[in-house]
């Protein structure tokens, strides 16, 4: 399969076309963005790293019954995905409050939610992501009700099979943000990536954090953050 045109660019990947018309090639870069694209920044290799990360954990979901738009791994840094119409929401899981989340509600950062935390955010970076409800997805009509029920439930479906694997290998999934897509026939499919430029990650015997809040707060090397997270996420398949 070869790359054709170049469909869409965003922060963290390329999207291109393909020979067949439901298939698309997603090219993962080096590029690290923060702040709603204010602070930039590039670290070679990340891209390559967060394939493999998000491939081994769609790999994982799928055989959890989470159907997602990766159909395989190209190479390094390039996957062969189903094309989808991406739904213009950002849905985010909350495990543990930190973040934006502090900002707002000014709660202990770090302070274990009762309960696993589904918000929804406008995708939109000229608008600067803004929070939203479900009843103003409704009322833009990006989503019906029926979706935005199968969105809940499948983010916390993934909640339910990546926690447990984190804390397995030494991890505890803060928080993640996941997007998904409707394919040709409608049905509704993890798209985009899963990975620490999309999760916190803090380690659980450190609290050090493994992720781009390493980019974002001047913390150290975030490549050495990311080939940690896959070696482990590597050794827990052996």
């Amino acid at each position: 399969m070869e790359k054709k045109e170049l469909i869409y660019e965003g922060k963290a990947k390329k999207i291109f076309a393909t020979e067949k018309s439901d298939l698309l090639i997603a090219e993962f870069k080096d590029d690290l963005t923060a702040f709603n694209n204010i602070k930039k920044g590039n670290e070679v290799g990340k891209g390559a790293l967060n394939n493999k990360i998000s491939t081994e954990l769609f790999k994982i979901l799928e055989k959890k019954g989470v159907q997602t738009h990766l159909v395989e791994t190209i190479d390094e840094t390039h996957q062969l995905v189903k094309k989808v119409e991406i739904i213009p929401l950002e849905v985010i899981v909350r495990n543990i409050a930190t973040g934006s989340f502090v900002k707002r509600f000014g709660v202990e950062d770090g302070k274990v939610l009762p309960f696993a935390l589904v918000e929804l955010c406008l995708k939109d970076d000229t608008l600067g992501d803004p929070p939203m409800c479900a009843d103003h997805a409704l009322a833009l009509e990006i989503a019906t009700q029926e979706e935005l029920s199968i969105l809940k439930e499948m983010a916390l479906t993934i909640n339910s099979a990546l926690q447990p694997f984190f804390a397995k290998v030494g991890l505890n999934l803060v928080d993640f943000k996941i997007e998904f897509g409707r394919d040709s026939h409608g049905t509704i499919l993890l798209a985009d990536e899963i990975s620490p430029d999309s999760c916190r990650f803090w380690d659980l015997a450190t609290n050090a954090k493994m992720d781009k809040d390493i980019f974002r707060q001047g913390l150290g090397d975030v490549k050495v953050a990311y080939e940690e997270v896959l070696n482990r996420i590597l050794g827990a398949e052996k």
